[in-house]
């Protein structure tokens, strides 16, 4: 979603690679919407009616990353019971997303070499070569020539991944989609959670406009969220806002409202809370070990 000259030429970089089978690198920062991304390829491409496995290299440890990409035969290690398929395998005809590339093992990151180059892989445990008939798109939050200057990131495997990068830009550095995202996730989340919120009223939206966004678009949407749960009226208030973006707005902090605004949204909150706190009650007839479950 946008309309700035960054996203834009992004997009347009995106709708030139989608039909071909070059492997693509995404380069951002963490919440800026590299997977989203990597979904838009796959499906404008001639794969698109076969799988997108995507696969998170930094949620697994060195022992395990290679497990999840090759698969296993049984008896390949102490606990491997029976066969399992790797991601790899996995994605078979369509596309293969590694996210935060840059976390793989370097063992997991030679086999990974020989898979783009040469289509083929082994399973853990196996003796049999396997196609491997997949597109590959990588993401990273890093710098990688820096990475393979410093000798953390096969070099070799660098080249093979940095045929078609594509940089996607922070929110920061896209100010002017912030309205545009603001108004789809209003959308977006009014749908998901049921709810009637008619709008957001000028002040908070221009604190929402005019805040840096450290945690990017995944941010924005965590506090939209957050807001459509606090809000009591038909449209949401400054009070409804995270106090941290209240803290940090220049406006508020140069006229003094946000010691005033601070005292009602402690207020706001404290209700929101009891609120949820007798309707877990009623729910479970005034039982307060219940509650207690209920509510975690």
């Amino acid at each position: 979603m946008g309309k700035s000259p960054q996203i834009l030429s992004a997009l347009k970089l995106v709708a030139q690679v989608a039909k071909e089978n070059t492997s693509v690198i995404l380069v951002g920062e963490s919440g800026t919407g590299k997977e989203l991304f990597a979904k838009a390829i796959h499906y404008n491409s001639p794969r698109a009616d076969r799988p997108f496995v995507a696969l998170n290299c930094a949620a697994f440890p060195d022992t395990l990353i290679e497990s999840e990409l090759f698969g296993y035969e049984k008896g390949a290690f102490t606990g491997a019971e029976k066969y399992k398929p790797g991601k790899i395998e996995m994605a078979s005809g369509g596309t293969l997303f590694l996210d935060e590339v840059t976390e793989m093992s370097f063992s997991a990151q030679a086999k990974m070499l020989r898979v783009i180059q040469e289509r083929e892989f082994e399973m853990l445990g196996g003796n049999k070569t396997m196609r491997a008939d997949i597109r590959i798109i990588a993401s990273t939050n890093r710098r990688l020539e820096q990475m393979v200057a410093e000798g953390k990131f096969r070099e070799d495997l660098y080249y093979r991944l940095y045929v078609y990068p594509i940089i996607i830009p922070p929110l920061r550095e896209r100010q002017e989609d912030v309205p545009v995202l603001i108004d789809h996730f209003l959308l977006k989340l009014n749908r998901e959670m049921g709810r009637k919120i008619a709008g957001i009223s000028p002040q908070a939206r221009e604190i929402l406009v005019n805040y840096s966004w450290p945690g990017n678009v995944r941010e924005l949407q965590n506090v939209m969220e957050r807001m459509l749960i606090l809000c009591k009226g038909s449209r949401i208030e400054m009070s409804d806002l995270p106090w941290y973006l209240l803290e940090k707005s220049p406006r508020l902090l140069s006229t003094g409202l946000v010691d005033n605004l601070k005292g009602s949204l402690e207020n706001h909150l404290q209700q929101v809370e009891s609120d949820a706190l007798l309707k877990s009650l009623k729910k479970c007839g005034y039982n307060k070990t219940k509650a207690a479950e209920i509510l975690g």
